[in-house]
């Protein structure tokens, strides 16, 4: 048994748990942000038998796609008499972070 931990962005989500249920597979999703841009992610937890961590994973491949983002960065601390222009700059964000760990246990109640 294993359980598979995705971290995807909100504008995949839906369709991501749409797939995977449609392929007969469980899903429980909880909305999360990341650290670094502080944009809306969604964490998918996927507890399925070894043999199905491929299909899951290509699933979610197929699913989450990157896209560019323009986004304007933190303003450094500035001091009296200093100027700070923030200028947008563009990042590379979506796409998915997959963990596949192992399960010691498993039980249904």
């Amino acid at each position: 048994m294993k359980l598979v931990f995705a971290v995807v962005q909100q504008e995949d989500a839906a369709q991501t748990v749409q797939a995977l249920s449609s392929n007969g597979i469980s899903v429980t999703r909880f909305n999360s942000s990341g650290g670094f841009l502080q944009q809306g992610n969604a964490t998918l937890l996927i507890g399925v038998d070894e043999e199905k961590v491929e299909q899951v994973v290509s699933l979610i491949r197929e699913n989450c796609r990157e896209r560019n983002r323009y986004l304007t960065p933190m303003p450094p601390m500035v001091e009296p008499g200093e100027f700070f222009m923030p200028y947008p700059v563009e990042v590379q964000v979506g796409g998915a972070t997959v963990f596949v760990v192992n399960v010691e246990s498993f039980e249904k109640l």
